[in-house]
C-alpha cells in the first residue's frame, strides 16, 4: 500500500488517438474498459481534461479513486455516459435540463438532476447527495470508452486533488503514475477546462460552474437567463469543482497584475507586457493571438509548466471575461484562492 492508502499498481499507457492503427486503438479501448468492470481505475481522454475514470456503482472503485486523486469525499463526482438515453435512465430531467441536453450533449456540459438510480451511481460517488451530476462527453475515444464500459463512470480529472488538471497523457502520469492501471492516450484534449455545470435539480436553472460552454449560449436555449447558483455551504458542496481554493500550482498566484515584480513568472495573454516584465524570471502566453479558445486549452498546461520549473510566485495578467473568458477567470481565482491548512 502506499502512504495514502491506494494500491501500488502499474501503470500502462495504451495509445487510442486517430494516429493509432484502428484496429490497436480498438483493443486499447476495449483492455481499458475490462480493467474499468473489474473494478480499476482508467484515466480517459474528453474533449475538456482526461477524466480519471471508475465504475460508478462500485463503491471500492469509487473509493479508490478518491484516493488515488487524496480527494476530499465529500466533493461529488461527475458521472459520464455515452448518450441522452443512458443519462435519463439515471436521473430525473425537466424539460430546461431535455432542452440543454438536447442542445449541448454530447459537449462540455455537467446537468446536476435528482437521481433515480442510486444503484448505478452509488452513494459515495455523489458524496450522499439525492442528485447526480451527469455528462455526455462529444470526445470519440471517450464515447468508444463509455460504450464498451456498458456502465455510468465516474470522471473527475485525473490529477492530484488540488493540482492543475490534465490536458495530455503525460500530465497524468506525472501525477498517477503507479496509483492508477490505465491511461487510454488520445493526445491533447481541445477545450482544455472543465464542462459547465449547470444545476437543474430545482424549479430553476442555475450556474454552479462556468465551463466549455459558455453562459450566454445556455442562455440561448433557455430563453432566459441563467443565474449563479446561491452560495453553498464549504463542508458540503452539491457538485464538482466548487471548492474555493482548487486547480492550484504550488506557487502563490497574483491575479489582475498592472506589474511584474522581479522573480515572478508572467501568465500573460495577447501579448500583454506590463511593467517590470523585462525582470520576470519566466514568461508565458496563453495565447498570443488574443484567442480566447487557445488560452483556454493551454492554461493548465502553462501552470502545469511554472510548476514544474519550481518559479516562487506567478503574476497574471487581466484577461477578458467573455464566453471562455469566464472558465478561465473561474479556474485562475481557485488557483490564486488561500490554500487549506495541511493538517
Amino acid at each position: 500500500m502506499t502512504p495514502s492508502g491506494t494500491i501500488d499498481r502499474h501503470t500502462r499507457c495504451l495509445p487510442a488517438g486517430a494516429g493509432e492503427d484502428a484496429a490497436a486503438a480498438h483493443a486499447a479501448v476495449a483492455e481499458a474498459a475490462r480493467v474499468l468492470q473489474a473494478g480499476g481505475l482508467v484515466a480517459f481522454p474528453t474533449e475538456t481534461v482526461y477524466g480519471l475514470g471508475a465504475d460508478a456503482g462500485n463503491p471500492l472503485a469509487v473509493a479508490q479513486v478518491y484516493a488515488a486523486k487524496g480527494r476530499p469525499a465529500f466533493n461529488p463526482l461527475i458521472s459520464h455516459v455515452p448518450d441522452l438515453d443512458a443519462a435519463v435512465r439515471l436521473g430525473t430531467f425537466s424539460e430546461a435540463a431535455l432542452r440543454l441536453a438536447r442542445a449541448f450533449w454530447p459537449g462540455p456540459l455537467t446537468l446536476v438532476v435528482p437521481c433515480r438510480d442510486t444503484g448505478a451511481v452509488c452513494d459515495l460517488a455523489r458524496a450522499g447527495l439525492d442528485t447526480v451530476a451527469l455528462r455526455v462527453p462529444a470526445h470519440s475515444v471517450a464515447r468508444a470508452f463509455l460504450a464498451a464500459a456498458g456502465r455510468p463512470v465516474v470522471g473527475p480529472s485525473a490529477n492530484r486533488s488540488g493540482h492543475v488538471s490534465p490536458t495530455l497523457a503525460a500530465h497524468v502520469d506525472a501525477d498517477l503514475d503507479g496509483r492508477i492501471d490505465v491511461i487510454l492516450d488520445a493526445g491533447p484534449t481541445p477545450v482544455g477546462v472543465e464542462s459547465t455545470i449547470v444545476d437543474c435539480s430545482g424549479e430553476h436553472p442555475a450556474l454552479l460552474r462556468p465551463g466549455g460552454i459558455a453562459r450566454a449560449d445556455i442562455e440561448r436555449v433557455l430563453g432566459h437567463g441563467l443565474p449563479d447558483a446561491a452560495p453553498e455551504a464549504a463542508e458540503r458542496p452539491v457538485a464538482p469543482g466548487r471548492l474555493a481554493s482548487h486547480y492550484a500550482p504550488r506557487a502563490p498566484v497574483r491575479l489582475e497584475a498592472g506589474h511584474v515584480a522581479p522573480g515572478e513568472a508572467l501568465l500573460t495573454f495577447a501579448g500583454a507586457r506590463p511593467p517590470g516584465s523585462a525582470e520576470a524570471g519566466l514568461v508565458l502566453d496563453l495565447s498570443p493571438a488574443g484567442s480566447l479558445v487557445e488560452a483556454a486549452a493551454n492554461l493548465y498546461g502553462a501552470l502545469r509548466d511554472l510548476d514544474a520549473r519550481g518559479v516562487p510566485a506567478i503574476a497574471v495578467v487581466p484577461l477578458p471575461r467573455e464566453g471562455l473568458g469566464e472558465a478561465i477567470a473561474d479556474r485562475l481565482g481557485r488557483a490564486a484562492a488561500p490554500r487549506p491548512p495541511v493538517p
